[in-house]
């Protein structure tokens, strides 16, 4: 076996490999190097590893490494993307690792490849004829898009792991539920026309200003009628994010173009705020037939719950010294608790540093989470 990297040589080579995931083209990428790099490394642990290609997307692959044999066993899942990234407000390359002012600095240190660099270095002394039940490692495509590898591992249901720990950045605090995320453009068709003539047009615009403000209005009713205090942000959000349409100050406004953000609290289903939505809408839409129109912008998120009693969370609780909590943002956790397993979010780093310039993971993180996934595999492979 050839000499495996340490924890900061790890690190590096994968911020090394570039596996971007946007919407726009041209700053999409796929995954494919750091995927076959997470497989020889585990590989060479023991591990027996698949390189499943992602259906319906370019060059995107999910990796899925197992030690050990049997039933049951600990799931350790994380995303091999990252986020694009603005140059001009790094102060260094974002594809190499700086090791300065005890922070390891670069794209993915935090969010979330740092999290595969401490599974590999606490599975370097792991035998698989000491495991009593499996150590999985699953390494997803497209998480910050689309969600695509999570959504295709969870639909073919290869593993049944007891539990599944998923290691976004929670400063070791175990996440055990989160808001749903849904995103939609509504479209008003208007009638374009000069704009001396106002009588001759119908004005995409002012029906839009309309559709915004039942928006507001449908935002109050969320913030009256729902209520879960175990968020920062009790209530079920709705942003709108970018608007646009009209050609020129002289013409009437022919369409206009609405993008919105939802994030529901666990228990709400999509059809429910789509219902909520389209009644909101119903009004104005009557008013101008066949002018109203919307659409997903992406697939959808759930909401995720990891439902009391859970020995899971009791155990992080006691390993991490945390007491669990809920966040905002959402993450593959609805669709790897479709797996049969309890889950929960639990990884090194601040999501304060997620999807920023200048992103980094702290050195003061490296024992710490060393201790809790060792604790971890103790506790779910090896009793």
């Amino acid at each position: 076996m050839s000499q495996l990297p340490n924890f900061s040589q790890s690190l590096s080579q994968l911020i090394a490999c570039s596996s971007i995931s946007s919407t726009q083209a041209s700053w999409d990428q796929g995954n494919k190097e750091v995927i076959q790099l997470l497989a020889y490394w585990f590989e060479q642990l023991g591990f027996a590893v698949q390189i499943q290609p992602v259906p319906n997307t370019t060059n995107k692959f999910n990796m899925l490494a197992k030690l050990g044999s049997g039933e049951g066993g600990l799931l350790l899942a994380g995303h091999s993307d990252t986020v694009p990234f603005d140059e001009n407000r790094w102060e260094s390359d974002p594809h190499k690792v700086l090791n300065q002012d005890d922070k390891f600095f670069g794209l993915g240190t935090c969010d979330m490849k740092g999290f595969f660099a401490f599974i590999l270095q606490v599975s370097k002394n792991l035998q698989a004829k000491q495991l009593k039940k499996p150590l999985y490692v699953l390494a997803t495509a497209d998480e910050e898009t689309t969600m695509a590898g999570a959504r295709f591992f969870a639909n073919s249901q290869e593993i049944k792991p007891d539990v599944a720990v998923i290691g976004e950045p929670t400063n070791l605090v175990p996440v055990v539920m989160h808001k749903g995320h849904m995103s939609h453009k509504i479209s008003v068709q208007g009638k374009s026309g000069h704009s001396s003539k106002p009588n001759l047009g119908i004005n995409a615009i002012e029906i839009m200003h309309q559709v915004i403000g039942a928006l507001i209005e449908l935002q109050k009713q969320f913030n009256t009628n729902f209520n879960n205090d175990a968020f920062d942000v009790p209530a079920p959000t709705l942003n709108m994010g970018a608007i646009s349409g009209g050609d020129n100050a002289n013409r009437i406004c022919g369409h206009c173009h609405l993008d919105l953000d939802l994030r529901s609290l666990p228990g709400m289903s999509d059809d429910e705020l789509l219902a909520w939505l389209s009644d909101a809408l119903k009004p104005i839409a009557e008013k101008y037939p066949g002018r109203i129109s919307f659409k997903e912008l992406h697939p959808s998120s759930p909401s995720f719950e990891q439902e009391k009693p859970s020995s899971l969370i009791d155990v992080a609780e006691e390993i991490s010294g945390h007491s669990c909590c809920a966040v905002n943002y959402a993450t593959e956790a609805p669709f790897i608790q479709k797996l049969g397993c309890q889950t929960i979010v639990m990884g090194p780093g601040s999501i304060n540093q997620a999807h920023q310039p200048n992103e980094f993971l702290a050195h003061s993180e490296i024992d710490k989470t060393t201790k809790v996934l060792t604790q971890l595999i103790q506790h779910y492979c090896l009793k």
